[in-house]
């Protein structure tokens, strides 16, 4: 999954202005569950600024995606993934590197969707996770690109990096789902 053929491209996004795309690259591979309800979506929800993401997070050293999957929507919504049922596309974001002796940071983050038990666990998140106050939540797609939305044009808070990736991906499964 998400190697060896073309994956289509969701959204590619710079951070910030003026990034190069060439030169040597930082790379870093993250994984993402789609996970549909009706015209709801499984979505990890920020109380600290009120943003939705999906949940997933990045690929460890020769780990399989469905691993990353499992492990992911597993931590960050206490849900067991049951089956991935298709592969829905990638984001790629790039900004300046942290890393000394690169050019370019690349961040790829392929989309599945997921289909879960609805049976919500315990979470397991990272410190600065728990700091943003993730929380799972069913949300409609319309509610969460809102308030995404009141996000990104709020110039009196800080806005996490994400939040734009997940707008555009947003648009496009409204889109799609209007179409269906």
């Amino acid at each position: 999954m998400g190697q060896g053929y073309t994956v289509r491209i969701l959204a590619e996004i710079d951070r910030q202005s003026n990034v190069p795309h060439y030169g040597k690259i930082a790379r870093r591979e993250a994984v993402r569950g789609v996970i549909p309800r009706g015209q709801e979506l499984l979505m990890v929800h920020s109380t600290f600024d009120g943003g939705y993401k999906f949940p997933g997070g990045g690929i460890e050293q020769d780990e399989p995606h469905e691993t990353a999957l499992y492990r992911e929507i597993g931590e960050e919504n206490g849900a067991e993934l049951l089956s991935i049922l298709q592969e829905y596309g990638k984001t790629i974001e790039y900004d300046f590197p942290v890393e000394k002796n690169y050019d370019v940071f690349c961040m790829t983050s392929y989309c599945y969707i997921c289909e879960i038990n609805p049976n919500l666990g315990d979470q397991h998140l990272d410190a600065y996770e728990a700091e943003l106050g993730f929380a799972p939540s069913w949300v409609n797609i319309d509610v969460a690109i809102k308030n995404n939305y009141s996000i990104l044009n709020s110039s009196d808070r800080k806005t996490q990096w994400w939040v734009r990736r997940e707008t555009q991906v947003l648009e496009l499964i409204k889109k799609e789902l209007a179409q269906a």
